[in-house]
Formats: C-alpha cells, sequence, structure tokens
C-alpha cells in the first residue's frame, strides 16, 4: 500500500508544481503592467533570451561546441522576418509562413557555419564562430548597394506585427472582459512558443540523438570508435541550435518593427552564452533561470541604482549605466568563482565537477 501511495504522492506534487508555475505565468504580464508597459517589455525579453539560451544550449551544453556566433542566426530570422513582412520589397507575408521559413534559412546557416569546422574544437572553433557571426553582421550593414536589399545601417522599419485574422498582437484589445496591451498579448505568444521549445529540448535530450551529443561532448574519439557519425551528429546539434535562433529572430522582428545590424553584435552572442554558462551547461531548467536573471538583473539594477544613491548620498555621485555593468560583472565574476558548474547545474554535471576537484 505504502509502494502504491508514494508514487500517486509525487504525481499530486508535480500537478500541483505545475499548476502553480502556470499561475505564476499567467499573473506576470499583470503584475509587471503596474510598473509600467517597460516591464512587461523586458519580461517578453526575457523569454525570446530563454528562446535563444535553449538554441545554444543544444550546440555548447549537450555537444560541447563552443559557439561565439550564435547571434548570427538570430540575425537571419530577424532579416527573413523583416525583408517579407515590410514595406521595403513590397511583401507582406504572413507569420505561420515567415517564421518556419526563417527556422529553415538559420539551419542551412548553420550546417554552413558547422560543415568546414568539423575538426575545430575549443578556442580554435571559437574563433571561427565569432568571425562567422561578424561576417553576417557586416554583410547586414553593408548589403545596400547597388541593389538595396538590407537597408544598411539604417535597418528596415514598418515591420509587421504578427497578426492572426483580424487580431493584431500588436494593438490594445480585450478578450473575455480583459483589457490586453500589445506587449500583453506579444509575452502569451511567447509563452505559447517557449513551452513547444522547452518540450522539444526535453525529448531530444532523452533521444538516441541528445545522449550521442553527449558522448561526443565527452570524448568525441570513443564516440566515433562506438560507431556514432560525428560528423552528421554534429551539423545537426549547429541545425537545430540554429533554428530556434531563427524563430527567436522573426519574433523579435514583429515585436520591434524595426530591425538593424546593431541589435547583432559580438556582444549578443557573449550575453547568450553566459546564460547558458550560468544558469548550468546542458541543464534546461538552468539555462532558463540563467536566461531569466541575465535579462532582468542588469533592468533591475538601471532602475534601482539611481534612486538608492539619491536615498542614501541625497544626489548623483556614479553614472548608474556605470555602476550597473560594474555590479553585474562583479555578480558573475562571484558565481563562477564560487559556482563553476552554474547555478543550476545538471546532478551529472556536478558528479563530474566533483570528481575532477578530487
Amino acid at each position: 500500500m505504502n509502494g502504491r501511495a508514494r508514487p500517486s504522492s509525487s504525481r499530486q506534487r508535480h500537478w500541483l508544481g505545475f499548476m502553480l508555475l502556470g499561475v505564476v505565468l499567467l499573473a506576470v504580464p499583470f503584475v509587471a503592467a503596474l510598473g509600467g508597459q517597460a516591464w512587461v517589455r523586458i519580461a517578453n525579453f526575457a523569454i525570446l533570451y530563454v528562446f535563444l539560451a535553449l538554441g545554444l544550449n543544444i550546440v555548447v551544453g549537450y555537444a560541447g561546441l563552443l559557439d561565439l556566433g550564435y547571434v548570427a542566426f538570430y540575425a537571419v530570422g530577424a532579416y527573413t522576418y523583416a525583408l517579407l513582412a515590410s514595406p521595403h520589397f513590397g511583401i507582406h507575408l504572413p507569420f505561420w509562413v515567415i517564421l518556419p521559413l526563417g527556422a529553415g534559412l538559420a539551419c542551412i546557416f548553420g550546417v554552413l557555419l558547422g560543415a568546414p569546422t568539423l575538426k575545430l574544437r575549443g578556442d580554435y572553433l571559437a574563433i571561427v564562430t565569432l568571425g562567422f557571426g561578424e561576417i553576417v553582421r557586416i554583410f547586414m550593414n553593408n548589403l545596400n548597394a547597388p541593389v538595396n536589399i538590407t537597408n544598411g545601417a539604417q535597418g528596415i522599419t514598418l515591420i509587421d506585427p504578427i497578426r492572426i485574422g483580424d487580431f493584431s498582437f500588436a494593438q490594445t484589445s480585450s478578450f473575455l472582459g480583459v483589457t490586453l496591451s500589445g506587449p500583453q498579448k506579444y509575452y502569451f505568444l511567447l509563452v505559447a512558443l517557449a513551452l513547444l521549445v522547452i518540450m522539444v529540448n526535453i525529448r531530444l535530450q532523452d533521444s538516441r540523438i541528445g545522449r550521442a551529443w553527449q558522448a561526443i561532448r565527452e570524448d568525441e574519439v570513443a564516440a566515433k570508435a562506438c560507431g556514432i557519425n560525428t560528423r552528421n551528429i554534429k551539423l545537426l546539434a549547429f541545425a537545430m541550435g540554429a533554428s530556434f535562433g531563427g524563430i527567436a529572430g522573426g519574433v523579435f522582428s514583429a515585436m520591434q518593427g524595426f530591425v538593424s545590424p546593431e541589435s547583432f553584435s559580438l556582444m549578443e552572442s557573449i550575453t547568450i552564452l553566459a546564460m547558458v554558462v550560468l544558469g548550468g551547461m546542458g541543464h534546461i531548467p538552468g539555462v532558463i533561470l540563467g536566461a531569466i536573471l541575465l535579462t532582468g538583473l542588469p533592468e533591475a539594477l538601471r532602475y534601482g541604482i539611481e534612486p538608492l544613491q539619491r536615498a542614501l548620498f541625497g544626489r548623483m555621485i556614479v553614472d548608474p549605466e556605470s555602476l550597473r555593468m560594474l555590479v553585474f560583472g562583479l555578480a558573475l565574476v562571484l558565481v563562477m568563482r564560487f559556482r563553476p558548474a552554474g547555478l543550476w547545474p545538471s546532478s551529472q554535471r556536478r558528479r563530474e565537477l566533483a570528481e575532477s576537484a578530487g
């Protein structure tokens, strides 16, 4: 009887946890709106970075391939949406056509990046992928002559928002007596897409492909000796990770209504990589936590440092932007010093670090 009761109580706890999480997710946009729509937009960007971090986690966390050019796939998805849903070329395709197309193009770019780098590891792979990311950004910055494709540094404006029939995600509307602003509607769309991405990640992690990625990460020579086609498996990691970046880029383009090459700098790639490492490489909940913290913490510091200085000293002593980045950087250094596996590492990663330390 006790053996039967335990699984039942465990299932009940799981369902209770899911219900509480659902209530929190539903409440976030309304609670954030109390502080202004800016906080709802910050919540939206936190979920968008969850997309990007989970995509990079496939390449870095599962397959162990250090990628510093991941933002290139983000740019490909964003510009695909911008070019096919704006007055720039006079094309206005629906989002359900453009998002899969952007994901597919990002996959192709992922394979193009992965194919020449199959024999590279570590620092050498990082340098090549960094160069790839910068090449894509520079191309976007200069493809405005002799044929104006990307409009150069000025970017593309008046991009169509996501629409389902007459329902636009950019406009305020009422639904079942509840008034939802544009950012709040985008929030629920992003949550739905994020849940789908998380489900795909969980399935990949426990699949034969996921185990093959982990085998390559641990020892590529041994994985090849076991019969794993390391070439195809590594290319698949680049392609799958890139597809998530392409989807995130398309949604970013629709939300902002404007894209330019400045949005896809090297700093973006480094930030996304920091989210994966800080949360815990290869561990989905840890990566999600890292993305949320690294998106929300700098913004909280931005809004909190100035009032704190005025309350303590009666005036501004240090520029809030400089102090914000100083505190943010110090926090990252301390975490990496005392939690090298990340804030929420997987049990396997924790054991590996304990064995190496011992």
